[in-house]
């Protein structure tokens, strides 16, 4: 391994003591990258200062909406009184706020869930007159559930017992001492997702994998767990709900390619599925508190359509209204209706940053709630990406989203970096990409955003194509197809190609420079799996047999030996490129470790990497002040390795 005499070269033109150098947080430990130049900073500005409004609930006692944003360093709940009024900050914490919901009834209790320096080790606390009371036990993982429909109990989960299982325990939050362990059970999937009419039972779902997940009945005074599907077979169940009638109300995959919203009987386990849509995943809903009907969004090819449907005739509706975007995921429903009937929910898209809006669920208009700040840039003229479509290897369609540079702005061939997704069910989609921009709209970059096998959203079938260590290099051939057809575009430059990935995608990013390392100027591997042996070995316990049905077993012999054959540590003599590398100090799930053995073995044999560490953060950094200085470390990265002397 070497370093090449082009990015060489580019290092050579900065010196640390002739350039005015961003300050670096406290908690930032940058290992041979050089100094962040204030005219980068100070180039890149806007783009930091985008921000989003998540709709987390409405408040019955006085219709006002709760959402989440950021104002300073993290996200913190606030209030908005009505449309397009003042949002008011509630919470005050130095960590990021990862959720908050209002009981039912009075709403005269929040609830908000947090942890501290990325561990993702949550507690659950009461929220009142901008402090946090802890609910929880302060060290364990706790998970939120769900409210009673009378809001005088909470339900959720917790490893406190011994680390790894997520019992089922229920709390009245206005006092702490009534917290209550229902059930014990095995593994770290487990919690409870609604309460009966009468308090009496709960609805509790255990997921094993993307391919399953159990439905049961709780009951909350003798702790039993009644099975309400087949559990022999491999089906999942997803975010279920007591209906008035007694039924129940699940998404599930059950019988399909695809997630279907339907009714479940308690009493046979039969389910019939009520939406439509043959193609698409139903990825959320919601039910109306007096049940008369639903809204559900379809996942379809990536941006999120809304539909309401009558309860009592199965007639649907489509809402137009609504930016041709993304419903984000958020923990409970992304979607809730409020006592008095509206739809509440958050959309993004390219030109939309991320807001709050209403529908009205009798004529379906639609009114915008907030109106997110974009650090003065116009967002109508961010620019929209192109479906890409690809045969793989094997005849197998593969898509993706390429984001073009203007081209009168930005003539001639342009460089590109693809961005792989992490999960790896996870699903790249036609969302905002924030700081991203910048890349297209000042640098001249594109970008393309893979969906390779393995991901959600295109059917059960397809998501499972990368399941085990046997089939899980054929993702990474999915990114060999993706490059023989991007060289092929006119518009753009195969001599200067890149790739990025964050997590699972991380992987991806180092397994596509061992495989396709002369084609490609770098990679930036962020909270990057390079050993899946070690991975799984020290990954937090509470989620490793989550990890194992995915990626494969290592404690099986044969397993084992494929799943170190196809780490990226076992070929980083094949690595012949520069490399950034980011992780968080205390990261759960991809431990710092994993970052550390490949920069040792990359450095060892001459190569040369780049390492940011967060010791303040986690699994992605979630505090702006190390989000924005990774940012100025990737785009110093890119220009060096993409753009070299000329910048354009």
């Amino acid at each position: 391994m070497f370093l090449r005499p082009a990015f060489a070269a580019a290092l050579a033109l900065l010196p640390a003591t002739a350039i005015a150098q961003v300050a670096k947080p406290a908690a930032i430990v940058a290992d041979g990258i050089p100094a962040i130049p204030d005219a980068l900073a100070a180039d890149t500005q806007p783009y930091l200062q985008a921000r989003k409004a998540s709709f987390l609930g409405w408040n019955p006692a006085d219709r006002s909406m709760l959402i989440k944003t950021r104002f300073a360093n993290t996200d913190q709940v606030h209030k908005v009184r009505a449309p397009n009024a003042d949002r008011t900050q509630l919470s005050f914490e130095d960590e990021p706020i990862l959720m908050a919901a209002i009981s039912p009834g009075a709403g005269d209790v929040t609830v908000v869930q947090k942890d501290v320096g990325g561990g993702e080790f949550y507690q659950l606390f009461r929220l009142a007159d901008g402090r946090l009371q802890l609910l929880t036990d302060g060290k364990s993982r706790n998970w939120f559930g769900a409210w009673s429909p009378d809001g005088k109990l909470l339900g959720y989960s917790s490893t406190r017992r011994n680390g790894a299982d997520a019992d089922l325990y229920v709390i009245d939050p206005r006092d702490p001492k009534s917290d209550r362990l229902v059930a014990t059970v095995k593994g770290g999937g487990w919690n409870i997702a609604d309460f009966s009419a009468d308090g009496a039972k709960a609805l509790v779902v255990n997921r094993m994998s993307i391919n399953r997940a159990d439905l049961y009945e709780l009951d909350l005074k003798t702790g039993k767990l009644r099975p309400l599907n087949d559990v022999k077979r491999e089906v999942s169940y997803i975010a279920p709900r007591y209906a008035p009638d007694g039924g129940i109300w699940v998404l599930s995959d059950i019988d399909s390619d695809f997630v279907r919203l339907g009714r479940l009987d308690p009493r046979t386990g039969r389910f019939t599925p009520v939406s439509k849509e043959p193609k698409w995943d139903v990825s959320d809903y919601a039910l109306a508190p007096d049940g008369s009907f639903l809204a559900y969004a379809t996942n379809e090819a990536g941006v999120s359509r809304l539909h309401v449907l009558d309860a009592a005739t199965g007639a649907t509706r489509d809402v137009t209204g609504l930016p041709a975007g993304v419903i984000p995921y958020s923990i409970g429903s992304a979607i809730e209706i409020a006592p008095w009937g509206t739809i509440g929910l958050s959309m993004s898209s390219a030109r939309v940053a991320g807001d709050a809006f209403a529908v009205d669920p009798k004529t379906l208009a639609v009114t915008r709630w907030t109106a997110s700040e974009t650090g003065g840039l116009d967002p109508a003229k961010n620019v929209e990406p192109q479906l890409v479509e690809v045969k793989s290897f094997d005849g197998e369609t593969v898509t993706g989203f390429l984001y073009r540079p203007d081209p009168a702005r930005f003539p001639g061939k342009r460089p590109l970096i693809i961005n792989i997704h992490g999960g790896p069910e996870g699903q790249t989609r036609p969302d905002f990409l924030g700081s991203d921009n910048y890349y297209l709209n000042e640098l001249g970059i594109a970008l393309f955003f893979p969906n390779v096998r393995g991901s959600s959203g295109f059917g059960k079938r397809f998501v499972n194509l990368d399941n085990g260590p046997f089939k899980r290099e054929d993702s990474v051939k999915d990114i060999g197809a993706f490059l023989d057809a991007l060289v092929k575009d006119p518009a753009l430059d195969p001599a200067r190609f890149a790739v990025t990935g964050v997590s699972y995608g991380g992987y991806m990013c180092y397994a596509t420079a061992t495989h396709y390392s002369p084609r490609l100027k770098g990679a930036n591997c962020y909270v990057a799996i390079s050993n899946f042996v070690t991975f799984l070995e020290n990954t937090q316990s509470y989620r490793r047999d989550l990890r194992r049905v995915e990626y494969g077993d290592e404690r099986d012999p044969r397993q084992l030996a494929k799943l170190i054959e196809i780490s990226p540590l076992t070929s980083v003599d094949k690595i012949d490129l520069p490399l950034l590398i980011a992780t968080g100090g205390n990261d759960p799930r991809v431990p710092a470790s994993e970052a550390d053995q490949i920069i040792k073995a990359v450095r060892g044999k001459g190569g040369t990497v780049w390492h940011l560490l967060a010791e303040n953060d986690g699994h992605v950094f979630r505090k702006k002040e190390n989000e924005d200085y990774y940012f100025w470390t990737s785009a110093l990265f890119w220009k060096q390795t993409l753009l070299g002397d000329a910048q354009r």
